[in-house]
């Protein structure tokens, strides 16, 4: 594309540059089809002075290409990526809520096993569990070593979301065919939501029903028991556990396991040193 000249360049109008700041600065021509292929591409490089300037040349732009006859494809989709990215997040959810927590089952033992291939195994799980949070409605709070942490805003959705994960891993050809499970623990209740994220006994509840779960299962507490009437996915079923004393937790708590087609239904008891406590 020949380079538009000082004299040419002053002698085109306004309308035939996208961008026209402030000061009268013509920025990115779109005289012609090649200059606009060039606009299209330098776009992104533009220091627009607001998000409205950068709307309307963007508008001119595509009208531009319109004009032309260009499909401006790449451009667009590169437009909605830099929104999404630069988008604020919207803010958590706050009131009673439902926790969702995930753990790799002998992650220790996996590491050993697979050196820096592990780093693989880890960024594919993560990427498991967060499409299956994602396509649930959920949002993911942290995510630290082996583990996932999201919040839901109903209790129905988070099942659904750790029942995929499940499936999804369940059906994943792992390397040297190691057999990758997670431990998924799901409890609801009125955590405290601080600019540090969630705090409270809610927190800490649901990192204990992980932990009392066995890798491949899905552990609810009473309370999402509750939370899920009316709300419970079709296909799933519950199975009680028990009321256990878990770690650090004042109470006990009621465990059930839910079951559905395409995951494992028989395992060990609950991960707790605690024997189960009979209702009263």
């Amino acid at each position: 594309m020949p380079p538009l000249s000082a004299r040419k360049r002053a002698g085109l109008p306004k309308s035939a540059f996208a961008y026209v700041d402030a000061e009268g600065r013509r920025r990115l021509p779109i005289n012609d089809e090649a200059h606009v292929r060039n606009a299209l591409a330098r776009f992104n490089q533009v220091a627009f002075e607001t998000d409205a300037a950068r709307q309307r040349a963007r508008n001119r732009l595509l009208n531009a290409a319109k004009k032309h006859g260009i499909l401006p494809i790449g451009f667009i989709t590169g437009q909605l990526q830099s929104e999404r990215k630069n988008a604020p997040a919207a803010p958590l959810p706050k009131g009673f809520v439902t926790l969702l927590m995930t753990d790799i089952e002998n992650s220790t033992r996996l590491l050993h096993r697979l050196g820096r291939r592990y780093r693989d195994l880890l960024k594919n799980v993560r990427g498991i569990v967060r499409a299956a949070v994602l396509r649930a409605g959920g949002r993911e709070i942290d995510v630290r070593a082996d583990e996932c942490f999201a919040v839901f805003k109903g209790a129905g959705t988070a099942v659904e979301a750790a029942v995929a994960i499940q499936r999804a891993l369940g059906e994943r050809a792992w390397p040297d065919d190691l057999n990758v499970r997670v431990r998924a623990g799901i409890h609801s209740g009125r955590p405290t939501l601080t600019d540090l994220g969630y705090i409270g006994l809610t927190v800490h509840t649901v990192a204990r029903v992980c932990a009392a779960a066995r890798g491949g299962q899905i552990v609810i507490s009473g309370d999402t028991k509750a939370a899920l009437k009316g709300s419970a996915p079709t296909s799933v079923r519950l199975k009680s556990l028990g009321r256990y004393r878990l770690p650090g937790i004042p109470k006990a708590v009621a465990l059930f396991q839910i079951e559905a087609s395409g995951l494992p239904s028989r395992f060990p008891p609950p991960r707790t040193r605690a024997a189960p406590q009979l209702d009263p």
